[in-house]
């Protein structure tokens, strides 16, 4: 019998304080309510009863691959495409430099202004490490297919974009790279478990994302990385880990990679945060993203509609059109660090991204229209009194 679809939203799966309206699973996902019982668990039965034996009894060393399979149906990627480990930096180093490889006669990265800074920086600190004329071209969002030219290696492209949330044509740019003779790398971070993703049927040849946000995996959360299968065999790891080593427990003085994505692996992997991250991950086992991205737009719509009637001092940062979008909305306002601070302090979590974005994120799992509407409420009370014109509320802290 086909798996019928869970209904939502299903907020008795997760974590949230009473009377929180949380508009920031964009950033941080809440706590899945499985996760501190398996997390626990885990600790004891495993950690505490197995010891060392836990990496074969309890299939430790498997766990990267196990829950790369996890994320892989999320994103439409074949099994045993993606592992998880490290940074999402960390990943984005390896799948550009193994990009770079593969187009040895070109120089140029290309990448867009909307790209989240630190694949930029990672970019940089590999151009300026390999010494050899590479160039990060860096280009506005809506000119990154026309700017794939011939001298383009690899296009290094955030799906969507962290502060506004537009979101590109994966399939459209993919071709236009492939057209170009490029190589594609798109980081995910804003569309795992957000928009419908199918890495298979875009050919693209690396991927890469987070797992802390739409995931709902906690603070420090491991990355993954893909590698379209065809390639894995031919990838020359600029990170070249004893567990990406085809024999680890050979102790060979030499690297000898492993023949799959396990190569993409590097150091010993985070146990227990891959734990949490698997059991947060059963969430997903009923959801239908088609279904799940319909709920977004919806209730994106719902808060656009409702904040330009009754806060009009906010203009709209997205895109209006929802098919442009991701799954948060951002409106730009010129006190937006303390107005966001102000929403927090009543219990409406959202973010602020410099100069003047206020981020709200719209996770259907755990949010209704009611909410939404209560959101807006709040925030209209806090315009409308200037409620954020609060010395407190205009100490920036570490974490906008």
């Amino acid at each position: 019998m086909k798996d019928v679809p869970m209904q939502l939203p299903m907020k008795d799966r997760f974590h949230l304080p009473e009377g929180m309206i949380y508009l920031d699973g964009n950033s941080l996902g809440p706590l899945p309510r499985d996760v501190p019982d398996h997390l626990s668990r885990m600790v004891t039965d495993e950690w505490g009863a197995h010891l060392i034996k836990a990496w074969n009894v309890d299939d430790w060393m498997g766990q990267p691959m196990r829950v790369g399979n996890q994320v892989g149906r999320l994103v439409g990627a074949p099994e045993g495409s993606i592992t998880m480990g490290d940074t999402l930096s960390i990943k984005v180093y390896q799948a550009l430099s193994a990009a770079l490889q593969l187009r040895p006669d070109r120089r140029v990265i290309l990448s867009d202004s909307g790209n989240f800074p630190s694949d930029l920086y990672m970019a940089q600190g590999l151009i300026a490490h390999l010494n050899a004329g590479h160039e990060l071209r860096v280009v506005a969002p809506e000119e990154v297919a026309g700017a794939m030219t011939d001298d383009v290696a690899v296009a290094m492209i955030t799906q969507v974009d962290y502060r506004s949330g537009r979101m590109h044509d994966m399939e459209g740019i993919t071709k236009a790279a492939h057209a170009a003779g490029a190589v594609m790398l798109w980081d995910l971070a804003h569309s795992a478990g957000a928009v419908p993703v199918d890495l298979a049927a875009s050919a693209c040849e690396f991927a890469v994302g987070c797992t802390y946000k739409y995931l709902n995996g906690g603070p420090g959360a491991p990355a993954f990385i893909y590698v379209r299968p065809d390639l894995i065999g031919g990838i020359d790891p600029a990170l070249s880990g004893w567990l990406g080593h085809d024999a680890p427990f050979a102790f060979e003085p030499s690297y000898r990679p492993a023949p799959d994505i396990e190569r993409m692996r590097v150091g010993t992997p985070p146990v227990l945060q891959l734990s949490a991250l698997e059991a947060a991950l059963r969430v997903w086992d009923s959801v239908d993203m088609q279904h799940l991205r319909d709920r977004s737009i919806a209730l994106s719509e719902l808060f656009i509609a409702e904040v330009e009637a009754r806060c009009p001092a906010l203009t709209l940062a997205s895109p209006r059109d929802p098919a442009l979008r991701g799954s948060q909305v951002s409106f730009a306002f010129e006190y937006g660090y303390a107005a966001m601070q102000a929403l927090i302090a009543r219990d409406v979590i959202g973010d602020f991204r410099a100069p003047d974005i206020m981020r709200f994120g719209f996770t259907p799992l755990y949010l209704d229209e009611s909410d939404v509407r209560r959101a807006v409420d709040v925030l209209a009370d806090v315009l409308d009194n200037r409620l954020w014109d609060n010395p407190d509320y205009k100490q920036a802290g570490r974490v906008t």
